[in-house]
């Protein structure tokens, strides 16, 4: 089934979530080839648009296959937050969404992030600028709350405002990704608000999130740590969500052909300095489970390029399809 996030439609009721330093653009191109239906750049600092930050650029960027995206923003000044959206509205993505979910310490420490769940006025405000700000959709990702539920509150705030969805984790701040995942919390949100609702945590399989759907009533399922290693989660979710036979995860050569598609993409973007380290966790999550995964892990952690790292996984395939 398909949804509406203002004028934008989403395909399929799965999302990427975003995740710093994972879910860059390489990782979500293979997610998008699976099925995501929708995708959200890495966190963009407001301020770091504003300074014209270097690397901030880095993460900016987009390619066409992966509309819909999102372009995720944090922040805790309207006036930056609403000034910043405006001067990248002619960038090549479908709507902003602010990150009011991040628990991380520096993050939180700046009043950013999930802080901004202390005040659903401040939440209110930086919504509504941004909005009035400029032409694309706003959607905004939120918690349970900081330290009490307050999610419906907020949600009700952020749709008067004028965002067009919101997505909700269903866990409070301080619990950072530990303990179930409050469904329930989620389920309220859906009832308070007209606007689209995605549902986030502990979804890790396609059953996951039949479940999320029958017992939330979301619009869509967000699939963030569960998707590390793991991009086949969504063509599983696709087809379960169309009543069609769940595609069983790939054997290892393809995992290892994907994993080094992944690394020659990182490789093309960054170059092989930046890339290889980077692929050394996308490699243990790739093979987690999977028997001398552990020794795989560690050797991966030895690599310093390309041509070594591909010698590692034709290794590790051969020996274990011997």
């Amino acid at each position: 089934m398909s949804f509406r996030i203002g004028n934008v439609t989403i395909e399929t009721d799965t999302a990427l979530g975003p995740m710093a330093g994972i879910t860059d653009l390489p990782f979500r191109l293979i997610c998008k080839e699976q099925g995501a239906g929708l995708l959200y750049t890495e966190m963009v600092s407001a301020k770091g648009v504003m300074y014209r930050n270097r690397n901030t650029e880095e993460l900016l960027e987009t390619n066409p296959s992966e509309h819909p995206i999102a372009l995720q923003l944090f922040g805790s000044d309207p006036a930056i937050m609403a000034e910043q959206a405006a001067y990248l509205a002619d960038r090549e993505f479908d709507f902003f969404d602010i990150n009011m979910g991040c628990p991380v310490p520096k993050v939180v420490n700046n009043g950013e992030g999930s802080a901004l769940m202390r005040d659903p006025s401040l939440i209110y405000n930086i919504v509504n600028a941004m909005v009035k700000a400029q032409p694309k959709p706003v959607t905004v990702k939120i918690r349970k709350g900081f330290s009490v539920e307050n999610a419906t509150e907020v949600a009700k705030a952020c749709e008067a405002a004028g965002a067009s969805a919101i997505a909700v984790h269903g866990r409070l701040r301080g619990e950072f990704y530990a303990g179930k995942a409050d469904w329930d919390c989620i389920r309220r949100v859906k009832e308070a608000v007209s606007i689209p609702v995605i549902g986030s945590g502990d979804v890790d399989s396609a059953d996951k999130a039949l479940a999320m759907k029958r017992e939330t009533g979301v619009d869509c399922v967000m699939i963030a740590r569960a998707a590390r290693g793991n991009p086949w989660i969504f063509a599983q979710c696709k087809a379960a969500f169309s009543g069609e036979p769940v595609p069983e995860r790939p054997g290892v050569k393809e995992v290892a052909e994907t994993a080094l598609r992944h690394a020659k993409a990182a490789i093309a973007r960054v170059g092989e300095k930046r890339a290889i380290p980077m692929m050394r966790s996308h490699v243990a999550w790739y093979f987690s489970g999977y028997p001398d995964s552990a020794a795989l892990r560690r050797r991966s952690n030895e690599i310093a390029d390309y041509a070594e790292l591909e010698e590692l996984l034709l290794r590790f395939v051969s020996q274990y399809e011997a």
